[in-house]
């Protein structure tokens, strides 16, 4: 579904990520590791081109995404959730979830259910200001909101970050149901112990560079990465 082959990007003269290649297959569930800095969510927003890649080739589906502006990428069924969730805090949680359905508005009633069957605590805060909500509340709101568009492939940046450990534990609970429902998923996570259980493929991420990839679970029992990232 997805391609990134021999992608560089940064931010003026500062180099963040350097010919960095993956793939994501429909229906999978696949993460990118590592440690702050690394890179992660330069990588996220160089898919959702909130920044260009300064060489490399994107593809979604088949179709080259390089010269694709960032407003037509949801179009292309790539849903971003950003890091520290990004909520319109003065709107409604129903209205967030209604600007999430902005492109394909017809659709709006079917999704709102859909989304309220995953989170019901949503839905008993529909007029509730998501500014208002716990920090585990606002996670979800912000991963249903991108749900809202009906995407093919969701990205996730850092979903956990922030939260308290039992509220970390629900939250990666729901996106291993989001995954079940069929959802193709990218997800950046520095919880690597948590997000390796939920994902059938993982990309490590150093200093820009790929350094490792693999089954989710021969990099759980990779040595080096169980003595740097787990504690082990």
């Amino acid at each position: 579904m997805l391609v990134v082959s021999g992608v560089s990007a940064g931010y003026g003269a500062f180099q963040a990520l350097f010919d960095v290649s993956l793939e994501v297959r429909a229906g999978e569930a696949v993460a990118v590791i590592g440690p702050n800095g690394a890179g992660k969510t330069t990588l996220l927003r160089v898919i959702s081109k909130l920044i260009n890649a300064t060489s490399g080739e994107i593809t979604m589906e088949g179709t080259r995404l390089n010269e694709v502006p960032a407003h037509e990428v949801i179009g292309r069924g790539i849903a971003h959730v950003p890091e520290n969730r990004r909520l319109f805090p003065r709107l409604t949680v129903e209205e967030n979830l209604r600007m999430g359905a902005f492109s394909s508005r017809s659709k709006f009633p079917e999704r709102l259910r859909f989304v309220y069957g995953l989170f019901p605590r949503l839905e008993e805060r529909r007029a509730q200001l998501a500014g208002t909500l716990s920090g585990g509340e606002q996670q979800m709101c912000a991963i249903a909101r991108a749900l809202m568009s009906g995407p093919k492939l969701l990205l996730l940046d850092e979903p956990s970050a922030g939260l308290a450990p039992v509220v970390v534990q629900s939250i990666f609970a729901l996106v291993k149901r989001i995954c079940a429902e069929g959802y193709t998923v990218l997800i950046v996570e520095q919880n690597v112990q948590q997000v390796l259980k939920v994902v059938n493929r993982a990309y490590l991420l150093e200093t820009g560079r790929i350094r490792a990839s693999g089954e989710a679970a021969a990099l759980a029992a990779n040595r080096d990465i169980r003595r740097s990232y787990l504690g082990l």
